[in-house]
């Protein structure tokens, strides 16, 4: 079995009508295709660090990258995305690994 993958979402809200479009159809897309919201978030302050903010942060966690692909890849969500693409702008989405704890970075690699 493949390990869990988590997608950070970062982005600002452009379009109102179009996102919601998205966002209602979504949350059942989402889950039907092995992905469970982990947070929501809207920003609140820089504590450190260089990049620029976005409104909203949603963290999800996906079963398998096979997951993850099969829900950016379903011709039945063809109509989908381009809700999401067009509501929003300054996305950023980073596919993160899931660690018990940081041993694996953290390792001498010599």
């Amino acid at each position: 079995m493949s390990a869990p993958v988590y997608a950070l979402n970062l982005f600002n809200v452009s379009n109102r009508d179009e996102y919601l479009a998205y966002a209602k159809r979504s949350v059942a897309e989402v889950a039907a295709h092995g992905g469970r919201v982990v947070a929501l978030g809207k920003y609140r302050a820089t504590a450190t660090g260089d990049i620029e903010p976005r409104q909203v942060m949603i963290l999800v966690e996906w079963e398998s990258m096979d997951a993850f692909d099969h829900y950016n890849s379903d011709p039945a969500l063809a109509d989908l995305h381009p809700h999401r693409e067009n509501g929003t702008d300054a996305y950023i989405w980073h596919l993160f690994d899931r660690l018990d704890d940081l041993r694996p970075i953290l390792k001498d690699n010599d």
